[in-house]
């Protein structure tokens, strides 16, 4: 003597999860691996994203967080040339 009210609610809550799972899968469509040089200092760094520029100021980022010291550094190796970029 199963309930109505309690059977749509677990319909529900299945659909909201499969939804969840599947936009999170294709979130990640690119991904690239980027090298930062900075002050004699060299980070390599594989980033995922939904967008290239995305995935590519990601790593960009992550590298430069490895090498760079405060605020001024990290904003002056961010924006630095990367050394290598490999889309994968």
């Amino acid at each position: 003597m199963t309930k109505k009210p309690v059977i749509i609610g677990i319909l529900f809550l299945a659909v909201i999860l499969g939804v969840i799972v599947y936009s999170s899968m294709n979130l990640a469509g690119h991904r690239v691996e980027v090298c930062m040089n900075f002050k004699g200092q060299t980070s390599c760094r594989t980033a995922r994203g939904s967008t290239q520029e995305f995935a590519l100021r990601s790593a960009v980022s992550n590298a430069c967080a490895q090498i760079a010291s405060g605020v001024t550094d990290t904003i002056s190796c961010e924006q630095s040339q990367p050394s290598k970029i490999d889309w994968k």
